[in-house]
């Protein structure tokens, strides 16, 4: 038996063996008896039905008992604040507009500056004042009507709407009821028709 045959799981001579650089050398029937514990042929991120990843709905990760979609008390708070901001713009572009107009005969000194800058905070206060107030009552009806039907729909839409309207004009007697009462059915029933328009329309609606 020759003695420079290298032994089963020895080094490569040469200077690599000298300073500990060498790689070792396994034969094939040394790593056929090596057991692969832990692993796979295939990714178990693979590993998984195509049919699975196809999904013909929107599917969302939500709480246990939550509903896909936000109830009326939680669109409460965005209503009246989304409607107190629309109220103080417009309040103060038509403060604006009313203060250049009733001092346009005045020449630019500081009195008109006061007068139109009052202006614009009057009326700013007075629309945001106004829009916050129905969207108040709009949302406590709502939400009331809610819970006592125990359902959401575009009923509940249009009662808040037309109760809404009736409150609102309530200092007018009766005709400002009545008056009050169709501006808001005729509103909220507008708006039930916009949510439904795609599916009057035969289309599936689309949700975000």
């Amino acid at each position: 038996m020759d003695n420079n045959t290298p032994p089963p799981g020895g080094f490569k001579g040469g200077l690599g063996s000298i300073f500990g650089g060498g790689t070792p050398e396994y034969s094939n029937t040394e790593l056929s008896g090596v057991p692969l514990t832990g692993m796979s042929p295939l990714s178990p991120y693979l590993n998984v039905d195509p049919r699975y990843l196809i999904q013909d709905t929107d599917e969302f990760i939500l709480p246990t008992g939550a509903n896909k979609t936000r109830g009326r008390f939680e669109l409460a708070f965005f209503t009246i604040g989304g409607c107190c901001i629309t109220g103080a713009a417009f309040g103060t572009l038509n403060g604006l507009r009313m203060g250049l107009s009733e001092t346009r005969d005045m020449p630019w000194s500081k009195p008109r500056n006061v007068q139109i800058l009052n202006m614009v905070t009057r009326q700013g206060a007075s629309w945001a004042n106004t829009l916050g107030s129905v969207a108040l009552l709009y949302s406590v009806f709502g939400v009331a009507i809610e819970k006592a039907r125990g359902a959401e729909d575009d009923l509940n839409t249009v009662a808040a709407g037309t109760l809404t309207g009736m409150v609102f004009k309530s200092t007018g007697g009766l005709k400002g009821v009545a008056r009050g009462g169709l501006i808001g059915l005729a509103m909220s029933g507008l708006y039930a028709l916009y949510n439904n328009w795609d599916h009057l329309k035969g289309k599936s609606p689309s949700h975000y």
